[in-house]
């Protein structure tokens, strides 16, 4: 089965193509903001102005004809309503071009999916970072459960809030990274873990504060580490009460190497395995929609096209896991 898969949550249109397991394609087009964080009409208009060409630079990628599709899959939430619409419209003309069957599928669990797939992670915990979404989710009783998550603002998004108050080019939290490993001195900040949930939004607020009297690198080392330091709690504890012994990270904040080997040492000290889903895959992206859109066709079928109409709240633990049973 060849599935091509739509995403377009939040900043990046992507369309990824995949033959049963294997990645054929994976394209994604990225809107930038001229200032500020996401506009979401913004980023719509961008996704339409690029959809064609990205995804004609996708069937390219995999030499395949748009006739060779056999499913279209798209991210049906959750996000941002202008850019969910966007693709939303976008699978339903090209499925009906097609007289293809389509699904929609929950952004969140895609990323857990395709991260599974390509790490040979079983039954993991997942911490699922990125600018719109921070969670710690593992499964249980056939759905998702979120174990924690953050109660304000998701890390991606205080990393880039922070980056833009200290003058850092967008996005803000690969420069936080690289600026961090020039630090040596540890900041005291605000550290919020409220049962298994986090709060970033005074430990921003603190480390805004603190570029007045001490130097950016040194508040960069100190953010990183109280921030990672109760993600990696939070992950610690949901696997003792989960029971679980792999722990999945993904996401665009993934890349970060800090929040890597925090999480690579807490594994170790409790002997269990460490994955992190490749880059390419860990964030937004098409292929992560194929990937699910095939499992859950296989599992369930198709969808009707009255029901594929975006959720912008699309819980993660409101989806049934039919295809792991």
């Amino acid at each position: 089965m060849i599935c091509l898969g739509i995403e377009s949550t939040a900043h990046t249109f992507g369309v990824g193509i995949m033959e049963n397991e294997e990645v054929l394609a994976n394209i994604t087009d990225m809107y930038i903001p001229s200032g500020g964080g996401i506009h979401p009409r913004e980023a719509a208009e961008h996704h339409s102005r690029v959809c064609g060409n990205v995804l004609e630079e996708a069937l390219e990628e995999a030499d395949i004809e748009r006739s060779d599709i056999d499913l279209v899959a798209f991210s049906k939430g959750p996000g941002l309503p202008p850019c969910l619409r966007t693709g939303a419209v976008f699978a339903r003309s090209l499925a009906l071009s097609l007289n293809a069957p389509i699904v929609g599928v929950n952004h969140c669990i895609a990323h857990i999916e395709i991260g599974k797939l390509k790490t040979g992670a079983v039954d993991p915990v997942t911490l699922y970072v990125s600018g719109g979404n921070t969670q710690v989710i593992a499964l249980s009783a056939g759905k998702y459960r979120v174990f924690g998550e953050v109660l304000d603002t998701p890390v991606g998004n205080a990393l880039d809030k922070f980056g833009r108050e200290a003058g850092l080019e967008h996005p803000g939290g690969p420069k936080v990274e690289k600026l961090a490993k020039e630090g040596s001195k540890y900041i005291e900040l605000p550290y919020t873990v409220k049962g298994m949930d986090m709060s970033f939004s005074g430990l921003m607020t603190e480390a805004v504060r603190k570029l007045k009297d001490e130097r950016l690198v040194d508040v960069c080392h100190s953010l990183q580490e109280t921030m990672f330091a109760m993600l990696t709690e939070a992950v610690e504890r949901a696997m003792a009460h989960a029971d679980k012994d792999e722990v999945l990270l993904t996401g665009g904040v993934a890349a970060n190497k800090r929040l890597q080997k925090m999480l690579e040492t807490m594994c170790e000290e409790r002997d269990a395995d460490f994955y992190t889903v490749p880059h390419e895959l860990a964030g937004d992206n098409g292929a992560m929609m194929a990937w699910l859109g095939i499992l859950k066709y296989r599992a369930s079928g198709e969808d009707k096209l009255e029901e594929t109409n975006f959720i912008q709240n699309w819980r993660t633990d409101d989806v049934e896991v039919e295809w792991n049973k």
